[in-house]
């Protein structure tokens, strides 16, 4: 037992009147206990559980953060236009048709960089993770190394970080989820995750209850973040639902000092984009639904796909209006431009593949 983690674990579970707030250098520490298993099984549990409880805070997030910048992985881009990170809950899709792949093409096809990251099936939700969606695609990220999607991301414009794979450290606290059913303070560490390394950065961050855009807002100001999008998404995610207003969150480095965000409440009927969200399919079904969207099919999919391209072709600088984003969205499906970037994608990722394979059958044969 660590008689430093229990003390972390007396000082946020005491009860509504006598817990306290870890500081930011304390989180930290304790997020690397937890990362290495230097706390016991026990202690993590407890200390999970009660973080959620009590609710973290601005500077806990950061320390917590600033082990995962510490101990995890980092992509490399080699450009210079702002790159986009997509942070989309883990524990996946139930419900509703993801929407974040079609994003990151459409906005690979411009040349306005795209990094995602994730899991496989994670509790509690157990829902469908964008990294079945890719590989189902045709593009299987967890096969390659950091190396190589570092420079995928350069030539292509998208690159993907598979947690078990390029970051394993968090694997051993995959369990706690399923164990305390519920979200841990980790899922919200997620959202604001950005594992590349970047001259500019735009994180997009999804949520469900409004208290937690008050934790990314707090938490990217103590790390210094200027740049990052607030989304009241499509089961927390970064996706724009159809079905209802979209609330919105943006923070730049021209934002006034003394404002928290540039509040922005897009109704999809004011674009003639109004319409009921697509329901998730089994997912050969909601496959051939994506690929009929990236030959130009009209269908529901389809409009959802440009009313989320759309507002980030915008958000990324690439159109000067949202009225503009979405002729430009629509256009690039129509026209199959972004259908090409996926073949591009397919053929980068299938040759990279070839040379790992290759490179590992002459290092055992030697």
């Amino acid at each position: 037992m660590s008689q430093t983690f229990r003390a972390f674990i007396q000082k946020v579970g005491s009860g509504p009147h006598t817990s306290k707030d870890l500081t930011r250098e304390e989180a930290a520490i304790a997020m690397g206990m937890m990362l290495l298993e230097e706390a016991t099984p026990a202690q993590i549990g407890a200390f999970l559980i009660a973080h959620r409880i009590k609710r973290p805070v601005g500077d806990e997030l950061a320390g917590m953060l600033d082990t995962y910048d510490e101990l995890g992985p980092h992509l490399t881009y080699g450009g210079k236009a702002p790159v986009t990170v997509l942070g989309t809950p883990y524990d996946g899709r139930s419900r509703t048709a993801p929407l974040t792949p079609l994003t990151a093409l459409i906005l690979a096809t411009v040349h306005r960089p795209v990094v995602m990251h994730g899991a496989g099936r994670v509790p509690t939700k157990y829902g469908l993770p964008l990294v079945d969606i890719w590989q189902h695609l045709g593009v299987d990220w967890t096969a390659l190394s950091l190396e190589t999607i570092s420079s995928i991301l350069t030539s292509v414009n998208l690159g993907f970080v598979y947690t078990p794979q390029h970051f394993a450290l968090t694997n051993a606290l995959i369990e706690y989820r399923d164990q305390i059913g519920k979200r841990p303070p980790l899922a919200m560490l997620e959202l604001m995750w950005a594992p590349v390394n970047a001259s500019q950065l735009q994180i997009v961050s999804g949520y469900v209850h409004p208290p937690t855009e008050n934790f990314f807002r707090e938490t990217f100001a103590r790390r210094g973040q200027q740049q990052f999008v607030t989304v009241k998404g499509l089961e927390g995610s970064c996706d724009l639902p159809r079905d209802r207003t979209c609330i919105i969150g943006i923070h730049t480095p021209n934002t006034p000092s003394n404002a928290d965000l540039d509040r922005i409440l897009l109704h999809p009927r004011d674009y003639g984009f109004a319409g009921t969200d697509v329901p998730l399919a089994d997912t050969p079904e909601f496959i051939s639904q994506i690929q009929a969207v990236l030959r130009g099919e009209a269908s529901e999919l389809q409009r959802s796909a440009i009313w989320n391209g759309g507002f980030y072709l915008w958000q990324a600088g690439v159109c000067s209006s949202i009225e503009a984003g979405l002729a430009h969205a629509e256009d690039l499906l129509m026209t199959q431009q972004v259908a090409a970037t996926l073949e591009k994608l397919q053929v980068e990722v299938r040759r990279a593949i070839n040379v790992q394979t290759g490179r590992v059958q002459l290092e055992t044969s030697l």
